[in-house]
């Protein structure tokens, strides 16, 4: 029989569950998925996001964010939102980016992204090779993101949330484009750059934009 497919006919891979399944089998009760978006723009935050699914939930679909279309994206927000038992999300703004570095500001987010789950979770499983600076046993999942159910939806939850926050900053900064890149370094941002400056959401120690920081070569 076939098993579950996703809002366009596709098939879910079962290997999705493989790390969730495995976690519960070495006696974890309450397995949470870490992942980010955000880490290379030029702009904004990184936005993480810590979500506990059901064992067994049913996410058709459910994939890397990256992966995704922002209307299936946006349909999987809300999807996963009705069926996690718990979601968190944390944030990492410019700021913290430009004291600490991108990836101190991520690990913070995503530490902020557990401690906001309003059931704490006892092992994690992390997008990318490191770990969050917690007590809580984890893993590390290299493309994560394409092997756990739970970090895929997490990187939907923080992808539609960053995405929608930069559609604010949009409004508030416009000229630069926010709500098409989203803060990426295309063509169009770095001319927007060069010409307006930077506005107060750039990450000043980043290429594309310290060239262009006040009293800066």
């Amino acid at each position: 029989m076939r098993g579950p497919v996703d809002l366009f006919g596709q098939s879910l891979q079962p290997s999705m569950r493989q790390f969730e399944e495995l976690a519960t089998r070495q006696g974890y009760r309450q397995v949470a998925g870490v992942d980010e978006a955000g880490r290379g723009p030029l702009a904004g935050p990184v936005v993480a996001a810590a979500i506990i699914l059901p064992p067994g939930v049913d996410l058709p679909g459910v994939n890397d964010s990256k992966k995704l279309t922002p209307s299936r994206r946006d349909k999987l927000f809300d999807l996963i939102h009705s069926r996690a038992v718990a979601i968190g999300v944390g944030i990492g703004d410019h700021l913290l980016i430009d004291r600490i570095n991108i990836l101190q500001a991520t690990l913070a987010a995503m530490g902020q992204a557990v401690n906001a789950l309003s059931l704490p979770p006892d092992y994690l499983l992390i997008d990318g090779i490191s770990c969050i600076p917690l007590s809580i046993p984890q893993r590390t999942i290299k493309k994560g993101d394409s092997a756990s159910i739970s970090i895929a939806a997490a990187s939907i939850i923080a992808k539609v949330t960053r995405d929608r926050l930069m559609a604010v900053y949009d409004r508030q900064y416009p000229g630069y484009g926010f709500a098409e890149h989203k803060g990426y370094g295309c063509v169009s941002h770095l001319a927007a750059i060069a010409s307006l400056g930077p506005c107060p959401i750039h990450r000043t120690t980043f290429r594309g934009v310290k060239e262009h920081v006040k009293g800066e070569r």
